[in-house]
Parts: structure tokens; sequence; C-alpha cells
């Protein structure tokens, strides 16, 4: 069970402040610097620095950090599995970036749910960015992510693979002839926010060819992708966006696809969960069943309940 000193020691990792945590912990300052230093004497390291009067991690810090952010999951889970013994539901914290959510697991999660009534199910949609402090935090369980992650602290298994491709309105001279990149430089570009998946491929893929986003004649931040696909319907400026979330506008005739000279940018959307968590199989199984449930959407099987 998670001890009262660890507690202590995971929210100034949060607050990096001893005198936020002592009001949030409803502790002395006094209380908070004993537990500190009763870990740091445990383990034999400095845990913090306070340099120009702030407060920050040692790498020593970092590493019980990452393992207690991973210990505190799992306990959640093992007394959620003892529950579920007794017939209470079990819970999962599922995490997906925007579109992922909407465009590529919406429906095979679905089909998953109806075969699950044993599920009690939390669903977050949000950027890799904020997916992945929930994950440290123990919020979430896992995720399904399209951005960049450190694969020192997280496993994870591919669930798809997906082409970043840039559209335009219908009937623009953009989409007449195949085009580089650079050839769209010229463009206004409406793009995701930063701390987006989407948005950290397409710089990725920039960088890639020493190009950026600030090549472009004009940016225009949104964070929401469907707003994002009614103004470039409407001429104002292009995006680059998943194929999966444009495929049915650019067969209606809504949207155009603007083909490129060059290889197309792929990137693999991930379920990803802590390192080390002593649940690994089960959230491989689950990646597994997911799989198997899109795969049955995919060839138009009715879903089973």
């Amino acid at each position: 069970m998670q001890d009262f000193r660890t507690e202590t020691f995971l929210d100034v990792c949060d607050t990096l402040s001893y005198t936020r945590t002592a009001q949030r912990l409803n502790i002395t300052q006094p209380a908070v610097s004993q537990h500190i230093s009763h870990l740091e004497s445990a383990y034999g390291a400095k845990l913090f620095d306070y340099r120009n009067r702030r407060l920050s991690l040692t790498k020593a810090g970092e590493v019980l950090r990452d393992a207690l952010a991973v210990m505190v999951h799992d306990e959640r889970l093992v007394k959620e599995r003892i529950a579920s013994l007794s017939g209470a539901r079990r819970t999962l914290g599922f995490g997906v970036t925007m579109t992922a959510g909407e465009y590529v697991i919406a429906r095979p999660l679905a089909r998953f749910l109806l075969q699950r009534p044993d599920l009690q199910v939390r669903i977050v949609a949000s950027g890799t960015e904020d997916l992945l402090a929930m994950l440290h935090e123990g919020s979430l369980d896992c995720a399904l992510v399209e951005g960049f992650f450190d694969k020192g602290e997280y496993d994870g298994s591919v669930f798809c693979t997906e082409e970043l491709v840039a559209v335009c309105a219908p009937g623009s001279d953009l989409a007449e002839a195949p085009r580089s990149l650079e050839d769209l430089l010229g463009e206004h570009l409406v793009v995701r926010e930063d701390g987006s998946g989407t948005r950290a491929v397409l710089e990725h893929a920039l960088a890639a060819r020493n190009l950026s986003l600030d090549g472009f004649a004009r940016t225009t931040e949104v964070t929401s992708i469907n707003i994002i696909k009614t103004l470039v319907a409407n001429g104002y400026g292009i995006a680059f966006l998943y194929e999966s979330a444009v495929q049915a506008d650019c067969e209606a005739g809504v949207l155009q696809k603007i083909d490129l000279a060059e290889p197309p940018i792929s990137h693999d959307m991930t379920f990803i969960w802590l390192k080390g968590s002593l649940f690994e199989s089960e959230f491989r199984g689950l990646v597994g069943d997911l799989a198997s449930c899109a795969y049955a959407s995919e060839c138009g099987d009715a879903p089973s309940s």
C-alpha cells in the first residue's frame, strides 16, 4: 500500500513546492520536509534540488517518481480487481487523442464495450501531452496516441498506421497536379494547437525536409478537427489531417486531397501504458480485442451484445 511519505513525495513532484503540498495535504511544511528527508535517507540520495529559489527533481528523484507512479497506478487496479470478485464492475481509464478517438477507435470501442458489460469505462479525449501527464498521475490506465512519446517511460503496441494528407477546398488549383511540400509554403495553413499529436507529426515531417510551420505564409491554430475541415472546405486555407479524418469528406466532394510528390507522411497510432506495469498483459489483450473489433467493423459484421 502507498506510504504517506510517498504520497507527500509525489505531491511535491507535482507542485514543486513544499508550501503548496502542505496546503493540499493539510499537513505542516516541516512535516513535508521530514517526509522527504526520510525518503532521501532510505534511498541514500537527494531527491530535490533548490537553486535560484526554485525546486527541481534530481535524477534520483525522477527515477523514484516514475517507479512510484507505476506502483500507485497498479495498486489502484489491484483494489479494483479484488472488488470485482464480489460483483463490482472493473473500471478502465482510457485516453484517446482527438483524431484517434473520433475517426479510428470509436466504432471498434463501441463494439468492444457491448461485449464487455463487466467494465466501467471512463474515456478522456485530449492532446498527446495531456494524456501522457494523466498516465503519470494515475488517472488513466492506457491511451491511444498519435503523437510522440518516450519509449523509455512507456510500453506500447501499435494499433494502426495512418497517413497525414494535405487537403484544400473543392476546385482549388492546388489539387490539379502533384506538388511538393515547398510548393505549399506560400499558402495559409490551418493547424492544430501546440501539444496535438497531429501537429507534432507534421512538424517532424517538415523538419526532416528542413522546413517548419514558420515557412507558411500564414497559420491559424484551431483545436477542433471539424472546425478545421469546415474552414478549409470554405476556402480558408489548407490543412494536414489524417486520412481517416477526411476520407468521407473527400469522397463526398466537401474537401479535396492535394497530391504530393514526396513519399506519404505516415505515423503509427499506438496504445501506451506506463513501463513496468503489472497489468501489461491485460493491456496487450485489450489492444488485441480492439483490433479484432476494428477488423469486424471493417468487414461490416453486426456487433453482438
